[in-house]
């Protein structure tokens, strides 16, 4: 009798014990959980909300269910193309960033000299110091029509009246690429140093020559690193604000400096939060397509 509740004991304790293994997963995460749902889940779900609501001049909202926001947007060819201009300008300066931090983190990672790397580490960082808005700040005097770009070119007889560079396109991406680079940076560099060195070297001494080691051996380890930081980079490029507003001028729209006019201005507080829910949705389907993409391209690059 005492070997049958003995026996009965343990298997309740191993089934108990079983049962706080299997949830003592969630119970370390739920507090991050019931965080994140309390700043991030449960503001976008207002934001939801408000976007389904109707316009009205004088009481600035009124409570409805309602998707003609959301008509508006996809009706309206402005809209159209500010959600265009911003796709191309985060996917450019995206691919602008991963070619400078793939030079800049190969060079960090492989470099033996520890003064190189320490200096050129503070270099990087340095600028993540300073705010946006001061580095913008920065390209308004490079680029403006007095600026030091356009005395140079006048200096050397390259040009003979100021060209225009500030306000342009080419400005803005140049602008987001100077704030965005050190992340792309500092997230290759990352994932760089994890890189076996022996691995390029086998590479070498089998007869591959350096660009095909980087592509075949280099890359492909490096992926985690290059998803990360493109679609860090590519997030913030398609939320920035700043830099299109100084670089770009007020007539430079794109959905950031968009939504903020519609609240600010317009008083449109539904037809803002129906553009903000689309930048949202956008950008999360970019990331898990790009995920998707990442991942096959690694599993074929790793393929003899």
């Amino acid at each position: 009798m005492e070997n049958e509740q003995s026996f009965h004991l343990s298997g309740v304790e191993s089934r108990v014990a079983k049962r706080k293994g299997w949830t003592a997963p969630y119970q370390l995460t739920a507090p991050a959980f019931l965080f994140v749902s309390l700043l991030l889940i449960v503001p976008l779900l207002m934001m939801l909300r408000l976007s389904l609501y109707r316009y009205d001049p004088v009481q600035m909202y009124i409570q409805a269910l309602t998707l003609e926001n959301y008509v508006k947007f996809f009706k309206d060819e402005f809209y159209q193309q500010v959600l265009w201009r911003t796709l191309w300008i985060s996917a450019v300066t995206t691919l602008l960033c991963l070619i400078g931090g793939l030079a800049v983190a190969y060079y960090m990672a492989r470099t033996r000299s520890i003064f190189v790397q320490r200096y050129l580490v503070i270099a990087i960082v340095l600028p993540l110091f300073m705010g946006s808005v001061a580095r913008t700040a920065g390209w308004i005097i490079i680029l403006d029509n007095k600026g030091l770009l356009n005395f140079l070119f006048q200096k050397f007889g390259l040009t003979t009246d100021a060209m225009r560079l500030l306000y342009t396109s080419g400005a803005v991406i140049a602008g987001l690429t100077s704030v965005l680079l050190p992340f792309m940076i500092v997230t290759l560099n990352s994932v760089m140093h994890n890189i076996d060195v022996s691995l390029e070297e086998a590479s070498q001494n089998l007869g591959a020559s350096a660009l095909t080691t980087f592509r075949r051996i280099v890359v492909p380890l490096l992926m985690p690193g290059i998803f990360a930081g493109c679609v860090l980079c590519f997030t913030l490029s398609m939320n920035a604000y700043a830099t299109p507003i100084l670089i770009g001028g007020p007539k430079f729209y794109m959905m950031a400096p968009t939504i903020y006019t519609q609240m600010s201005a317009s008083m449109n507080w539904p037809f803002a939060s129906a553009l903000a829910f689309i930048l949202i949705a956008l950008t999360m389907i970019l990331t898990v397509a790009s995920s998707i993409v990442f991942n096959r391209s690694a599993r074929a690059g790793i393929r003899p």
